[in-house]
């Protein structure tokens, strides 16, 4: 009988996994550094470029199909959903900032944020407040109501975040990367048809406060023209600079946020030096739902519908904000998602194409980031140990 000491402590094809990955790494990254590679990209970088400006000439000096107006409305439209997608892809970037891995359960997240929002105003519109004439809870008390509907969604979503760290990815954590990214894609479809059995396919209409009507807001005149600068769009922006603003000086000046930073640089050196690891993790796992929660229910204040797929797509587009800004970086994560968000609304127009092909046009970028500028915008952020 063999004696147990000698026995290998990990499972022979769990060393196999990560050979071949090694390895397929490895060939992945000889290719990319091959000369045919560093002759390709510049000269597809040039294609690309000359095309677009090309388009832009077209459409901007040619032909001039759109007023001021119109540009003005793409703007506003592009920063209210680019500061949605930069709160998305900040949940991204913590995340890899510390586990190297991408949630891709995120955008479910989201979703269950919005439901909790959706939920939370139609109780509030049930409730009677007695009054000359009779009102309910969501108009008597409107702010209240915003407040609370937005502590309930992104109670929600911290607490589901909590727990897809706990059952997902802590027990994969010394896993090849590739179990934990299976593990996320499992968890995302797991959570979407969880919502479709628990809340039934329909589209749902979400009720807002009297003070934030969807369509209704300012009024600008630009070029003669009439330019809605919408109550909920203005809302949904500036609430998410605050939380970005206030995650950035959380992440910088706290003591939590060193123990983020720490356990992103290396987590055995950080355990050393007293920072509880699995506590941090998890932390982060919360942080990063809240504000996946917050996202969902601004979400539905400003589209108006919310059903079980609404989080798969804004949560892929933040995935692409996180890689356009730099993955890991949550300065580029930020500046990411109001580019996107942008380029999105303002990139069909311009380009001279369908406004259909908007989401085309986000996965393109995608494409093109991890070709020619795969570390991002402003840099992707790694410790040495995960170099």
């Amino acid at each position: 009988m063999n004696d147990p000491s000698s026995l290998p402590l990990t499972p022979k094809g769990n060393n196999n996994l990560q050979t071949n990955t090694n390895t397929a790494a490895k060939k992945l990254q000889a290719f990319q550094n091959s000369k045919f590679m560093k002759l390709l990209r510049p000269i597809l970088g040039v294609v690309v470029s000359l095309y677009i400006v090309f388009r832009l000439y077209q459409v901007l000096v040619v032909h001039q199909e759109y007023g001021a107006d119109t540009w003005t409305r793409l703007l506003i439209s592009g920063l209210i959903i680019g500061g949605v997608y930069s709160l998305i892809a900040i949940g991204y970037t913590l995340v890899y900032g510390i586990l190297f891995m991408i949630n891709f359960a995120h955008g479910e997240v989201m979703m269950f944020g919005a439901y909790a929002g959706l939920y939370s105003f139609w109780a509030f519109k049930i409730i009677p407040i007695a009054g000359d004439p009779p009102t309910n809870f969501l108009n008597a008390y409107p702010i209240l109501a915003i407040i609370l509907a937005f502590l309930i969604g992104m109670t929600v979503s911290a607490t589901m975040g909590f727990f897809l760290e706990k059952i997902a990815y802590r027990p994969l954590r010394k896993a090849p990367r590739l179990v934990p990214l299976i593990s996320a894609i499992g968890a995302s479809i797991f959570l979407q048809n969880a919502a479709m059995l628990l809340f039934s396919p329909q589209l749902r209409d979400v009720t807002n406060p009297d003070i934030l009507r969807r369509g209704a807001g300012w009024t600008i005149v630009i070029n003669g023209s009439n330019v809605i600068l919408p109550y909920t769009g203005v809302f949904t922006f500036i609430l998410s600079i605050l939380l970005l603003v206030g995650l950035y000086i959380l992440v910088r000046k706290s003591k939590l946020g060193r123990a983020m930073r720490a356990t992103a640089l290396d987590k055995k050196t950080a355990a050393l030096m007293g920072v509880d690891v699995d506590s941090t993790i998890s932390r982060t796992f919360i942080i990063s739902g809240a504000l996946a929660g917050a996202a969902g229910v601004m979400w539905g204040i400003h589209n108006g519908l919310v059903y079980y797929f609404v989080g798969f797509i804004p949560g892929i587009k933040a995935f692409t904000a996180a890689v356009l800004g730099g993955i890991g970086n949550l300065p580029g994560a930020m500046v990411g998602g109001l580019l996107l968000g942008i380029v999105e609304s303002m990139g069909p127009a311009a380009l001279g194409i369908d406004f259909q092909l908007k989401d085309v046009l986000s996965f393109l970028i995608l494409i093109f980031v991890l070709t020619f500028r795969p570390s991002g915008l402003l840099g992707e952020v790694l410790s040495e140990e995960k170099v």
